[in-house]
């Protein structure tokens, strides 16, 4: 099946508060995720970032998605927030995360998210030496999780099943990274920076540095809450239609005054974040019928519960 190259789905699939509303009552919590992948088209998995998780979850989450289903992955906060980069030890972490079981997910693998704190600045030394780490394709990721260290993974995946592109988006919080240095860095990289919306005092920027492009939307009213407006997701519709076009939009917020190459296409990844009264799934649910209404038909229908409503 062609892939459309947008893709728009919710951060996380694992909510008290989302169970009777956006899921169906009675749905037991281990089909959860087979029921959200049928409802959007891409997941951001979130704790991978928290701890180091096993090979056998994240081939249980390859099985219980479909064929055409794409996940994120949101690297470990171990390397982003505690050793932010620096030290021997990151070499060693990072090969732990990609020894973790990743490979697992198989052709499902999408963009490693890696987030950084808002007390983190930019050092440029450090956000170089780091990059050069990062791995492109599979085999290159084997090769550099065989570093792994076996007290923290105790059942390594060092296996692909084939060589597949790996791709890396860099989201910031911290307004010294508003360089055009970073923003050459990052292209220079082949890693892609975050569009990151929200009501907290982060840097917006929309700057395109990878072949594709990347958008957090964290809330409209509050910090990971809010509704979206019909005004507000008609926004995002054009500009993200812009970016999969292969352009920008005619407004952009740069940082740079270089512009990106202009390409045919663009793959999109959107995920809301807004988690809070159970709005993320649904938010996603209207972008995409805006921009793919024909695929937005082939998802598992949502009207019947009780979180579609405004109220």
């Amino acid at each position: 099946m062609k892939r459309s190259p947008i893709r728009i789905g919710i951060s996380g699939w694992q909510y008290a508060g989302w169970r009777g509303v956006f899921y169906p009552p009675g749905l037991v919590q281990a089909h959860e995720l087979a029921f959200a992948s049928r409802a959007m088209q891409t997941i951001e998995i979130n704790g991978s970032h928290y701890s180091l998780q096993r090979p056998g979850s994240y081939q249980r989450w390859h099985d219980d998605t479909p064929d055409d289903f794409v996940f994120s992955v949101k690297a470990p906060r171990y390397l982003t927030h505690i050793l932010r980069l620096e030290g021997d030890a990151v070499p060693v972490a990072l090969a732990n995360f990609i020894a973790s079981g990743v490979f697992n997910l198989r052709g499902k693998l999408g963009p490693l998210l890696w987030q950084f704190p808002p007390s983190m600045a930019f050092k440029p030394e450090v956000f170089e030496s780091f990059l050069q780490l990062l791995p492109h394709d599979t085999e290159a990721a084997a090769r550099f999780a065989s570093q792994h260290h076996d007290s923290h993974v105790r059942h390594p995946c060092l296996e692909t099943d084939r060589k597949r592109r790996m791709r890396h988006a860099i989201e910031i919080r911290h307004p010294s990274f508003c360089t055009d240095e970073f923003v050459r860095m990052l292209r220079r990289y082949r890693a892609a920076l975050v569009v990151s919306e929200a009501v907290a005092d982060w840097p917006y920027v929309e700057d395109v540095t990878g072949d594709f492009v990347y958008l957090r939307l964290h809330g409209p009213e509050t910090l990971y809450g809010g509704r979206y407006s019909d005004t507000a997701l008609d926004r995002w519709a054009a500009r993200i239609s812009a970016w999969a076009s292969g352009g920008e939009p005619e407004d952009a917020h740069h940082i740079s005054n270089l512009r990106p190459r202009v390409r045919s296409t663009r793959d999109v990844y959107c995920y809301f974040d807004n988690d809070q009264k159970v709005r993320a799934p649904f938010d996603a649910r209207r972008l995409t019928e805006r921009l793919m209404p024909k695929e937005a038909l082939s998802l598992e229908p949502l009207d019947r519960h009780a979180g579609l409503s405004d109220s």
